[in-house]
């Protein structure tokens, strides 16, 4: 190529320059993007995400005749949770879909099993088909809970793999156990954050030999198995965040990855984290990490101790994944903080040069509004406040207080080098300290999470988060029962209409507008 005079060459490669240093710029900004913390297996889980709801069902419990509810004799068990004997004049029972109002599908429920024995069942079902091996059941969803009873179970071959499979599902759920509900309406998420369907929480899993599995009675002890994380993932083309349980050792970490490593998509990223809130005194991850950091003289105050095991710890559980991916790479390596102090932040990420080896501060920047009594605002006299004025304090205080965590984090991650994600976040209006049980307040802390001018103050907040310059935000979560303890869910039940909620719709807005190709109602696919 040929310029016609120098003026014109330093022109064109001022331009390239130019052109050039927006380009690396536009590479190294952060791309703020939705993720989503899916509710935990349990019998009360209003989202049902399995066609076969013995999946979610609650652990045996033991009866016998003529003694009070539950106190029958202890069960024998097998290592998968399945009973293989019972004391006589006993039987077992457990509960699924215990949910009120009829927010699951009725209809001729297919019961199959192996081994042999006899099967009852009580309260919302009804026994259409009785034949070896299999039973046909007619729900009645409006009745509330199921209960499935195992009367006689032969020693020898002992009932066990049992599954309740929802109607329409009989010929599928061996190839697809996710319900379409649930598939569709997370489709386009960008990561899925396990930290509940992993029951982090408190885990007491220490070894890979106590993981969840395929084979368990239920997931509502330990965990989903693994290899349904993976495969959901891979149905919806997101990325998973997997919470490390805090006890698990080296073992457990590098079979965890290989596993992942193995049944992945390989186009896809892992985020991954130690634990879930270490920092939190309630839980027993944070007390062990401070028993732990003590132990190591990294400090004499046991939260500061579990600060910097927190840090110690995630650079670990990081160089096992980086051995078994051969690299980092394809690894999101988190390093974990409270929003609303910096401070911990800077302690986490500093200590023996933590941040070297991670990718992104993440934090929890909840709107919140934590209410108990004798506190600011006290939770007796916000329980008399109206709607509106409920929805002006969080709009007015609350919202400016989390935008302020996220602009004062940004600088903490922009300091070392870091992303700044959210594991955890949306609206946090909840009494506590007492406040829970001021039904007044639960009450209208509910009507505030169904006010339209919800939608207004989640559009703010998910601007903020942009403008900042925040990258991945999970939100916490999916979809759950409102409660005293708090209105987390985005949605109530798995039938609801998402059209209808004034968190969902401006949340899925929000994502399409990052170019997250979700199912938003209403508009085009």
């Amino acid at each position: 190529m040929f310029y016609r005079n120098k003026k014109h060459f330093s022109l064109m490669v001022l331009v390239c320059l130019l052109l050039i240093s927006s380009i690396g710029k536009a590479l190294s900004e952060p791309i703020p993007q939705l993720g989503m913390n899916l509710a935990g297996p349990a019998d009360w889980n209003t989202e049902l995400p399995f066609v076969d709801v013995f999946r979610m069902s609650r652990s045996w419990i033991s009866q016998q005749k003529d003694k009070s509810w539950g106190k029958g004799p202890e069960l024998d068990l097998d290592e998968h949770g399945w009973i293989r004997r019972l004391e006589p004049d006993c039987w077992a029972e457990t509960l699924m879909c215990t949910i009120e109002g009829g927010h699951y599908p009725s209809g001729r429920y297919a019961i199959f099993y192996d081994g042999k024995g006899k099967l009852g069942v009580w309260n919302a079902g009804t026994i259409v088909s009785d034949e070896p091996g299999r039973l046909i059941v007619e729900l009645d969803a409006s009745k509330g809970a199921f209960f499935l009873r195992l009367l006689e179970t032969d020693p020898n071959d002992y009932i066990r793999n049992i599954r309740v499979i929802m109607p329409g599902f009989e010929d599928t759920y061996k190839t697809n156990p996710w319900h379409p509900v649930f598939l569709n309406r997370w489709k386009g998420m960008a990561c899925l954050r396990f930290m509940d369907f992993m029951h982090t929480n408190n885990s007491r899993i220490a070894h890979w030999s106590q993981r969840p599995t395929l084979q368990d009675a239920t997931f509502s002890q330990k965990g989903i198995a693994l290899e349904l994380l993976i495969d959901l993932c891979n149905r919806l083309g997101a990325d998973p965040w997997f919470c490390m349980p805090h006890l698990a050792d080296d073992e457990y970490i590098r079979n965890f990855a290989q596993m992942v490593k193995s049944q992945l998509d390989p186009s896809r990223k892992i985020v991954v984290e130690y634990s879930n809130e270490v920092w939190n005194g309630m839980f027993q991850q944070s007390k062990f990490a401070g028993q732990e950091g003590i132990k190591l003289g990294f400090a004499e105050k046991s939260w500061e101790a579990a600060w910097r095991y927190t840090a110690y710890r995630s650079v670990q559980v990081f160089r096992i994944w980086e051995q078994v991916f051969g690299g980092s790479e394809r690894l999101v390596r988190i390093l974990p903080s409270q929003a609303a102090n910096p401070y911990v932040s800077e302690r986490v990420v500093e200590w023996q040069d933590a941040y070297k080896h991670a990718d992104a501060l993440a934090i929890a920047p909840y709107i919140s509004m934590n209410l108990s009594p004798g506190g600011k605002p006290d939770a007796k006299q916000v329980a008399n406040w109206s709607v509106e004025q409920v929805l002006d304090y969080l709009e007015n205080k609350a919202l400016p207080e989390s935008i302020k965590w996220i602009q004062d984090s940004k600088k903490i991650a922009d300091k070392y080098g870091l992303k700044l994600m959210t594991y955890e976040g949306g609206q946090h209006m909840v009494g506590v300290g007492g406040g829970e049980n001021i039904e007044q307040l639960t009450e209208l802390l509910h009507k505030a999470n169904a006010h339209p001018r919800m939608a207004d103050i989640y559009a703010k907040y998910y601007a903020a988060w942009e403008d900042a310059g925040g990258d991945l935000f999970c939100y916490f979560s999916s979809v759950s029962k409102w409660s005293k303890w708090g209105s987390w869910g985005l949605l109530q039940y798995y039938d609801e209409d998402p059209a209808q909620s004034p968190k969902f719709m401006p949340t899925m807005q929000w994502a399409r507008k990052c170019n997250q190709a979700v199912n938003l109602p209403g508009t085009k696919k």
